[in-house]
């Protein structure tokens, strides 16, 4: 007998919690700041974000619905992603806060607002770590069979960074000194990393391979 659990997603998983969110994971947070047309600004993390592309630099989050992040994006071209790191763990929880769209989750997270440097849109005075970014594209998904789903990616090209000279080491950024957050299963689950977790490997080459056989 198989020892798996398997299951169709469509039919439903049969568990206490939804295994897919804990086994995509831990994933980075897409901490996303977005302007209004009448300037109001919006601060919100999103537990699908990852980077797709270095040259140029992409960056995406997914939005379940159409929410003020993605029609700022749109109505912009721009957004700010921020590095949610331990120390501001908090506070990225506070900006997940269902509120009006007139009310900024900046003055609810007890957050200062700073002038970018490239966009438009302010970023988080705090966040050691920020991209500036323009919209690329903003692509609504689709199931198997071609149907529309109600998420939205959106997608934008880093067009400035920002890094605290602290996060650097002889010219090297230190991942686990920024201490990031990322999302993981259960209704509130979150993981750390550290250098004891750190390990290296170097892809192979074609004649390291030939060698070997």
């Amino acid at each position: 007998m198989d020892p798996r659990h398997f299951y169709q997603p469509r039919e439903g998983h049969g568990l206490a919690h939804d295994p897919f969110k804990a086994i995509i994971a831990p994933r980075p947070v897409g901490w996303v700041s977005t302007a209004a047309d009448d300037g109001t600004l919006n601060l919100a993390p999103y537990s699908f974000f990852n980077a797709f592309t270095a040259d140029p630099p992409i960056i995406g989050f997914a939005s379940n619905g159409w929410k003020d992040s993605v029609a700022n994006v749109e109505a912009t071209g721009e957004f700010c992603w921020h590095l949610a790191e331990y120390q501001l763990a908090e506070h990225m929880n506070l900006s997940s806060a269902d509120v009006p769209a007139e009310t900024s989750e900046f003055d609810v997270a007890g957050l200062t607002s700073r002038q970018s440097r490239v966009v438009s849109v302010p970023h988080v005075a705090e966040a050691r770590v920020v991209f500036e970014c323009r919209r690329t594209q903003i692509l609504q998904l689709t199931d198997a069979e071609g149907s529309a789903v109600d998420t939205w990616l959106t997608l934008g090209e880093v067009v400035g960074v920002h890094i605290d000279e602290s996060l650097l080491v002889d010219g090297v950024y230190d991942t686990a000194a920024g201490d990031p957050v990322m999302r993981a299963g259960g209704p509130g689950d979150y993981f750390r990393i550290g250098a004891h977790g750190l390990f290296r490997m170097r892809r192979p080459r074609s004649e390291d391979l030939n060698a070997s056989h």
